[in-house]
Formats: structure tokens, C-alpha cells, sequence
């Protein structure tokens, strides 16, 4: 299955706009309604339709900011074969994910696991008076609110197999000497992020929590380091350059000890993740925070990944919380993000988040070989030459490819190249001809 699955994308990156969409037809991944959507560039061909779209999104709406949206390829996860929707920016990034995604899944596996899927809701207590009554009044009354809870606020939760399944109490010192309570509790969503119903749980129990305890009830809000809804990827190469390997792991233990180094090695694995969370029309930010969060809860902020050789076989890991969605919010109600999710197959959001720790495993692994190997700047900036390229005006094709061709040798040759040069190079290309 792998070797099929790889060869029907060798070259893909190659094939012009249409032809990669035919081919994206003819292996079934998209229909032809489908390809008239992408052709048409927009989120609607009707413009009142657009327009009321907009407004339903966001506020004080005046259009739309458009990203590319690509495919990285040659994923095969948990044995099986995906092509993962991405809209992002920034250059490389897709090319990176699908280049190493071949060499992983033709030398070694990709593997994910769900660890736990609970969403945490809190309801703060600023300054409790009495912590073991609250811990005493919440054991005698929990049982009973958790009950009224899953047949009212959760009752469509719970049909689907989830609702309010526990409570953890945290007591922190304030800076004023006195002390504040922390109720969570534990919510299983199923495939929704559940922001929404989290908070309306939250609110619900307040009054409740207040007449029992006697306390006074603050903020009831969502948590979105859901260390409760946890995902674990893992990557192993077997057969590879021991010298290669070697200098991955000491990349990589560069990250996990110092916080300079673990920031820009995150947004690395985040390039990837915020990209499909995009795609997907999931909340971004919401999971890049937990995931920062997630990994400075030892005291110090390190790397998400870590990367260790033994012998020949090489060996990543990436643990963290996904608090995401596939049904609900934007995910029902923009057409690509639903197109996205159609092309992964409609997965469930368990799913998703193992997917997602994969890729940004897998982008992490590609940005650290080519940084003890060619450098970050010769691979970036190859890819960058195509921006360049438009940016000093070359308009045909013959153009761009002649221009493009002379910037390659200079990068080559010193490692660096600029906009200036290629304005100087491309004005003598005008000149000659």
C-alpha cells in the first residue's frame, strides 16, 4: 500500500494547477463540483452569498483575506494513507511537510495514539473561605449535578457518548497571602471543540456551586491547555546515517534545554498544525496556546518534539493537547473547511488531532535535518526564489524560468540572495533581449 500510495504523487508538486487537480479527481480525493469551487478561487460565486457568509464569521466585515491552500502528501499514518489540506503563507512549509513525509514513510512509520479526550472547564473561586468544606460540599453534591447537567446543558453530548464525566479542586496561593479555588471539570465533546458548551456548563453549575458551598463563584471559562485531551505521535527510521541522526538528536536537545532555541523549534512544528487547523476551519490559536502551555508545565518552556538516535534507528516523539473539532462552528459552515475534511476522509476530531501531532512531528523533523544539513537558508530561500522572481516583475514564463535559473547560481555560490539582486539581474535579462 505505501509504494502505491507514494507513487501516485512522484511529480506532483511538478504538474501545472490543472493537471494537479485532475489527478487529485482521477484518485478520487476530490469531485468535479469540487474542482469548480477551487477554480472559482472564492468562498462563493454569489456574491450576496459571500457577503452574508462574511457577516455570519466575524464583525464589522469587509471581505475576505485569502491563503493558499495546499496538499502535503505522502502521509501514511497508523498505516494508513492521507493527503492533509493546509492553508498557509509562508514558502516551503508544504514542500518540507510532503518531502519528508516520502523519506519517513519509506524507510520507517508514523504512529499516533490518543492518551485522553476530556475537555476542562473552570470555575474560579478568587478568594475561598473555606476549602475543605468546598472539597467536602462538591464529593456530596457532584454526583447529583452531573446527573441534572447531562440531561439539560449535555443532553445532545451525551446521546453521542460524552457529557460531564468528573471534577479536579486546585487550591493556589494568591499574591495578597489568601488563597483561590479552581474547579474544573471534565467534559467529553466527542468530535465538536465544544468551546460554546463548556462555558454554558461552567455558567450553569455557578449558582449551584455558590448555594451549597457558600463560596463566591468568579470566572467560568474553558481551559485550552486541555492537558486531559492529550495525543502522542511517534516517528522511527530505521537504517539511517548514524552521523545524521546524531546531529538530529543534538538539535533537538539544544530545544528541549534552552527557551530561545524551544521557540522558534515550536513554531517550526506549528507551521504545520496551525496550517491544517486553518484548512479545517478549526480554532488556530486555540490550539497553538495549549500546546505552548502544554509544553512549559515542567517549570521551564522546552521543545514540543524530542528526537533521540539509537544505532542506526532514529526516533521522535510529540505529545500534546488538541482541542479541536470536525462538526460544529466553522468546520459546518465554510465550504473549504468542509472541502478539507472531505479530502481527509471526515475524520473524527481523535482523528484529526493525531493527524495534526503528526504532521507538526514530521515538519519538525524536516526543518531539523535541513538545519544540520544544508542549512535552513540554502532550503528556504530555493523555494523563496519563486517570490522573488514575481516580486522584480517577471511576467511570462519564459521570463520568470530565465531569471529564476541566474538566481539559483548566485544562491548556490554565496548562500544568500536578495530582491535587490534579482531587480539588478532581471533588468540585464530586459536589456539583452
Amino acid at each position: 500500500m505505501g509504494n502505491h500510495f507514494l507513487k501516485n504523487f512522484e511529480g506532483f508538486s511538478k504538474l501545472n494547477y490543472k493537471d494537479r487537480l485532475k489527478r487529485l479527481q482521477e484518485l478520487g480525493y476530490l469531485s468535479k463540483k469540487d474542482l469548480e469551487y477551487l477554480y472559482l478561487g472564492s468562498i462563493s460565486n454569489n456574491l450576496k452569498e459571500r457577503i452574508e457568509l462574511t457577516q455570519c464569521f466575524i464583525e464589522n466585515a469587509l471581505g475576505y483575506f485569502p491563503l493558499p491552500l495546499g496538499l502535503a502528501t505522502n502521509f501514511i499514518i497508523n498505516k494508513k494513507a492521507y493527503i492533509l489540506p493546509m492553508a498557509v503563507e509562508e514558502t516551503s512549509i508544504i514542500a518540507a511537510a510532503s518531502k519528508t513525509a516520502r523519506w519517513v514513510c519509506k524507510e520507517g512509520t508514523i504512529k499516533t495514539q490518543t492518551l485522553n479526550t476530556l475537555s476542562i472547564g473552570q470555575i474560579q473561586i478568587p478568594k475561598v473561605k473555606n476549602y475543605k468544606k468546598l472539597k467536602t460540599d462538591l464529593k456530596k453534591n457532584f454526583r447529583d449535578w452531573k446527573e441534572k447537567i447531562n440531561k439539560s446543558v449535555l443532553s445532545y453530548m451525551k446521546k453521542r457518548g460524552g457529557g460531564l464525566k468528573d471534577y479536579e479542586l486546585r487550591l493556589l496561593k494568591r499574591p495578597d497571602g489568601e488563597s483561590m479555588a479552581i474547579l474544573h471539570l471534565h467534559i467529553e465533546t466527542c468530535s465538536a471543540m465544544g468551546a460554546n458548551i463548556i462555558n454554558q456548563t461552567c455558567e450553569y453549575l455557578k449558582k449551584p456551586l455558590e448555594k451549597a458551598s457558600g463560596e463566591k463563584a468568579g470566572l467560568c471559562i474553558l481551559s485550552n491547555l486541555a492537558d486531559k485531551r492529550i495525543v502522542r505521535a511517534e516517528v522511527r527510521l530505521k537504517n539511517q546515517d548514524r552521523k545524521l541522526i546524531k546531529k538530529i538528536e543534538e538539535a533537538s536537545l539544544f530545544a528541549e534545554i534552552d527557551p530561545y532555541r524551544a521557540c522558534t523549534n515550536n513554531k517550526g512544528v506549528l507551521n504545520g498544525i496551525d496550517a491544517l487547523m486553518i484548512a479545517t476551519g478549526n480554532d488556530w490559536r486555540a490550539v497553538s496556546a495549549g500546546l505552548h502551555a502544554y509544553s512549559a508545565q515542567k517549570g521551564a518552556y522546552s521543545s514540543l518534539t524530542k528526537w533521540r538516535a539509537k544505532g542506526s534507528e532514529l526516533y521522535g516523539e510529540m505529545t500534546g493537547p488538541f482541542m479541536l473539532g470536525t462538526v460544529g462552528g466553522v468546520t459546518d459552515l465554510h465550504p473549504t473547511a468542509r472541502l478539507s475534511l472531505k479530502i481527509l476522509g471526515y475524520p473524527k476530531a481523535t482523528e484529526l488531532a493525531g493527524l495534526a501531532c503528526a504532521l507538526g512531528l514530521v515538519q519538525n523533523l524536516g526543518a531539523l535535518k535541513a538545519l544540520v544539513t544544508v542549512g535552513v537558508i540554502e532550503g528556504h530561500m530555493r523555494l523563496h526564489i519563486k517570490n522573488l522572481v514575481l516580486k522584480a516583475g517577471a511576467k511570462t514564463n519564459k521570463e520568470q524560468k530565465a531569471l529564476e535559473k541566474e538566481l539559483i547560481k548566485i544562491l548556490k555560490k554565496t548562500k544568500r540572495i536578495t530582491l535587490s539582486q534579482a531587480n539588478q539581474i532581471f533588468k540585464k535579462l530586459k536589456q539583452k533581449n
